[in-house]
């Protein structure tokens, strides 16, 4: 048994029994899932304190509906349970659109090293338009960095997933996986905010600069090792057999250990 791991859902569907399968494939861990109920938080706090490795696949922090988006910040609970965590030394995995979490918690973004936008808003001081999303995009995957959570894959291999164009910060970052063969610009991508709106899969009146085509990294910035992955929105990806060693290694990595 590696140890207890607690997996954060909520705020974002997905599809559950793959999700399970890819969960299941990690290896031996006590699996503790919970699911973010909106505004309850504080109910995690005494697992993220417990819990030996903590995967965050949440996007928690959003109320979505007649075409708004209302944003809201964490729990006192649940925000002073994480930084104890990460000043501890204690680390993590964040997966996929766990980037959009918490758009109203800056200090976690700034540990990620990165943020996905749903309306034009702040970033790093300077004002933003909302990020970009495109799905089922196949592309290369180049491992770019000999590292404990790469070690052993190809050195490329494909993956059909869905990516963002949002802020990265890659002073912050210490890059591990690049992705290739799809250009990260504007025109290949729709606007968040279009698809709040109702007009999905739309860039009308939308621009946004060219992005980071970075889509694994591990944190500079946060005090404990800090993995994100971009990796991660549907069975295809959750089936992935490197995209399962890329995870069950980036756990491994962040057990129990100090940046």
């Amino acid at each position: 048994m590696r140890g207890s791991l607690l997996v954060l859902s909520g705020g974002h569907p997905y599809e559950e029994g793959p999700f399970a399968d890819l969960l299941a494939a990690l290896g031996e861990w006590d699996i503790t899932h919970l699911i973010h109920p909106e505004g309850g938080e504080a109910d995690a706090a005494e697992a993220i304190a417990s819990a030996d490795a903590l995967l965050f696949y949440d996007m928690a922090g959003y109320s979505f509906g007649e075409g708004k988006v209302t944003l809201r910040p964490p729990s006192a609970a649940f925000r002073a349970a994480i930084t104890a965590r990460f000043a501890a030394g204690r680390g993590a995995v964040a997966l996929h659109h766990a980037l959009a979490g918490w758009a109203e918690w800056p200090e976690w973004h700034e540990w990620l090293g990165g943020g996905f936008l749903y309306q034009p808003g702040p970033w790093q001081g300077e004002a933003w338009p909302d990020s970009g999303y495109r799905h089922d995009v196949a592309y290369d995957a180049h491992v770019i960095a000999d590292h404990p959570v790469t070690r052993g894959l190809p050195a490329r291999f494909p993956v059909t997933d869905e990516v963002y164009l949002c802020p990265i910060d890659e002073s912050a970052i210490i890059p591990l996986m690049r992705a290739e063969g799809f250009a990260f610009t504007c025109d290949n991508f729709y606007s968040a905010a279009n698809a709040v709106a109702g007009a999905m899969f739309s860039r009308e009146g939308w621009d946004h600069p060219p992005g980071s085509n970075c889509i694994a990294w591990e944190s500079r910035t946060c005090p404990a090792p800090l993995i994100y992955l971009q990796c991660g929105d549907g069975p295809a990806t959750y089936a992935n057999p490197h995209v399962r060693q890329l995870l069950a290694q980036a756990l491994d990595y962040t057990l129990g250990g100090t940046a």
